[in-house]
């Protein structure tokens, strides 16, 4: 598997960890748990921008890993 590859993998894998905790917030009947999955879902959206951040500087750095 090539590094874009991975990439690619790990993305699909942290936007469903982010969707699950967004389901998980919305669906808890505990304040404090919904706080924390929602807090938890927006550190996971900052790790998939920098993912991304990255792919993207792969890509143009080595145009063969471009999806």
């Amino acid at each position: 598997m090539t590094v874009a590859s991975n990439l690619n993998q790990l993305l699909s894998t942290i936007k469903g960890i982010e969707a699950q905790l967004s389901t998980m917030a919305l669906n808890t009947n505990v304040p404090e748990a919904s706080t924390i999955f929602h807090e938890t879902m927006l550190i996971i959206g900052e790790i998939k921008t920098d993912l991304q951040d990255r792919k993207t500087q792969i890509e143009k750095e080595e145009p063969q890993y471009k999806s």
